[in-house]
């Protein structure tokens, strides 16, 4: 069992900071392992968000959509579906009333790639906590928010 103190060498002034801090180094420490696991797909875990969002919605949706939909806010969600067009994971298109509304959705070839990435690593972590231990983080999570 890890121990945020030893692991970053520190003292907390109390467990509201320990907490905070917690949280943070557990959220890149979750990140880095999202990152290898996509690394062999080339993709970031904000695009395959963006993908995942793309096959949940079955259907064109617009950027703006996409961008409120994301688990990892960015500032440059435009760069990265232009990443995933190149790529030909999704595709764009302007909507005809409003040039400034554009649509994106995913291809086949995206669809394909997400049936290929397999993230049950993940449980390999998160199967250390109950559904009821899963349930009280997610409740005092959305509390903090």
């Amino acid at each position: 069992m890890g121990d945020l103190a030893k692991e970053i060498n520190s003292a907390f002034s109390n467990e509201r900071l320990k907490a905070l801090l917690n949280i943070k180094y557990t959220a890149g420490w979750l990140d880095q392992i999202g990152t290898e696991l996509l690394k062999p797909f080339n993709i970031s875990e904000q695009q395959y968000n963006i993908l995942r969002i793309l096959r949940g919605a079955r259907k064109e949706i617009t950027v703006t959509e996409v961008k409120e939909r994301m688990v990892q806010k960015s500032p440059n969600t435009t760069r990265l579906m232009d990443k995933l067009c190149e790529k030909k994971l999704t595709e764009r298109r302007r909507c005809d009333n409003d040039r400034r509304v554009v649509f994106v959705k995913i291809t086949k070839k995206g669809l394909t790639l997400l049936e290929k990435i397999n993230l049950k690593d993940f449980d390999m972590y998160m199967n250390r906590l109950t559904e009821s231990e899963a349930k009280t983080l997610n409740d005092l999570l959305d509390k903090i928010r």
